[in-house]
């Protein structure tokens, strides 16, 4: 999608209106228009970035320093039980929109959302082999 064309951008650009909670010169926070629950933000880098992986350290300095202080504003007007910050990377990690950000979504004992996280047991030997080839991907 070009960037002319993303919604986010649209958005960083005043183009199309949005419920901003937090604004600098380098971050955006900003209300979910579909939420799934009630206060539902989403943060973002003013410079569009697909993937989190091709954000340069500084963008993701940025944004980090911000997402606690935002979360805990999206928590205390909430009062909410707690909160999840997620960012889904690429189609199959659930990431609608090719402009990296986060979620921040507050939580209620109880309330159904992300009831059951899936897990499995690695099998003997399978554990290393992955650790193995994450490190050799490190760069």
């Amino acid at each position: 999608m070009a960037e002319q064309d993303c919604i986010f951008s649209k958005i960083v650009k005043g183009e199309i209106p949005a419920q901003k909670v937090y604004e600098d010169e380098a971050v955006l926070a900003f209300l979910d228009i579909n939420p799934i629950s009630d206060g539902h933000t989403l943060v973002i880098p003013k410079q569009k970035y697909e993937k989190l992986d091709e954000c340069p350290a500084e963008v993701l300095g940025q944004l980090a320093s911000k997402l606690g202080k935002i979360a805990q504003a999206v928590a205390a007007a909430t009062g909410c039980d707690g909160y999840n910050v997620l960012c889904n990377n690429g189609r199959a990690a659930g990431q609608l929109i090719d402009y990296v950000h986060f979620h921040i979504i507050p939580r209620n004992e109880g309330d159904g959302v992300f009831h059951r996280w899936p897990h499995f047991q690695y099998p003997t030997g399978k554990i290393e082999e992955i650790a193995a080839k994450i490190r050799e991907n490190i760069k």
